[in-house]
C-alpha cells in the first residue's frame, strides 16, 4: 500500500496550497496547527515545503518549519530553496528528517552529489518539478529544457535513490495524476517514486498504486486530503490492519 504523505506548504509562515505553481487558498495562519491536525489524523510523515524558499534559493520560514519539527514525532521531509551544502545542514540542525533538492542537481551537481554523500540517499532525495515532461527549476519559474528522465538519471549517477516527483500543471488541481509520466519514470530511471500532483479522489490512489511493482510507493497529496475528499485516517488504520510496510517506516 502507498504511503500517503501530508503536504504542508508554508508561504509567509501561513499554510498554504499553491496550484499549477501560482498561491491558491490559505488554508491556516498557523502552519504547526496543520501538523498536529494531520499527526492526530495519524500520518506517519509530513512533506513540508518553503514555497518563498524555493523562490528565493534558501530557507526563509525557518520558524514555522522548526516549530513543526518540535511539535510532532513523525519525520518530516523538507524541501523549498535547499541549494548548498550549508542550506541542507541548516534543514538537518532544524530536525529535518530528509531534504528534497531539485535546483542545485541540474545548476551544480558537484554541489549536489557532495551532499548526497554527506547525508546519504536515505536523507538527500531528488525533487523533480516538471512541466509537460521539461523540468523546471527556481521554484518552477525557469526552465532547464531537461527531461525528467535525464535529469533523474544524471541524478543517480550522483548517488540519488530516491524521485519526489510534481506534476506543475496538475497540482492542487484534483484533476488526476499523469500515471503513464510518473510510470515511465519510475520504469526508465530505476529509483523509487514518491509522486505528486493531481490526487482528488481513492480511484487515483487506487490506480496509483498499480505502480508499485515499478517502484512508486508513495504519495504526497495536499488539496485532496484538506478538502477532505476521503478520510485520511481510514486509509492509514487500513493500512495498518493490513500491515503494510511503507506504513511503518520512511523509507
Amino acid at each position: 500500500m502507498l504511503l500517503v504523505i501530508p503536504a504542508v506548504e508554508i508561504m509567509r509562515g501561513k499554510c498554504v496550497q499553491t496550484v499549477q505553481g501560482a498561491e491558491g487558498f490559505v488554508y491556516s495562519d498557523d502552519p504547526v496547527e496543520i501538523a498536529k491536525l494531520w499527526r492526530k489524523e495519524n500520518a506517519k510523515t509530513l512533506h513540508v515545503t518553503d514555497v518563498e524558499g524555493a523562490l528565493e534559493g534558501h530557507l526563509v520560514n525557518i520558524d514555522s518549519i522548526r516549530r513543526i519539527i518540535e511539535t510532532v514525532d513523525i519525520p518530516i521531509e523538507l524541501g523549498g530553496g535547499i541549494r548548498s551544502m550549508e542550506e541542507a545542514r541548516k534543514a538537518f540542525e532544524l530536525g529535518a528528517y530528509r531534504v528534497v533538492v531539485g535546483t542545485v542537481v541540474i545548476e551544480n551537481p558537484e554541489e549536489a552529489q557532495r551532499i548526497v554523500e554527506a547525508y546519504g540517499a536515505s536523507k538527500v532525495v531528488l525533487g523533480i518539478d516538471a512541466e509537460k515532461g521539461i523540468v523546471k527549476t527556481r521554484g518552477w519559474k525557469e526552465s532547464s529544457c531537461l527531461t525528467s528522465i535525464s535529469v533523474a538519471l544524471n541524478a543517480k549517477a550522483l548517488g540519488f535513490r530516491r524521485i519526489v516527483y510534481t506534476d506543475i500543471l496538475l497540482e492542487g488541481t484534483l484533476r488526476e495524476p499523469n500515471f503513464e509520466a510518473i510510470k515511465q519514470l519510475a520504469q526508465k530511471s530505476g529509483m523509487r517514486v514518491t509522486a505528486s500532483g493531481g490526487i482528488g479522489v481513492l480511484n487515483d490512489l487506487l490506480k496509483l498504486q498499480e505502480l508499485e511493482p515499478f517502484g512508486v510507493d508513495s504519495v504526497v497529496i495536499g488539496r485532496a486530503l484538506y478538502a477532505n475528499k476521503f478520510s485520511c485516517q481510514s486509509l492509514w488504520r487500513i493500512c495498518e490492519a493490513g500491515d503494510f510496510p511503507y506504513t511503518a517506516k520512511v523509507q
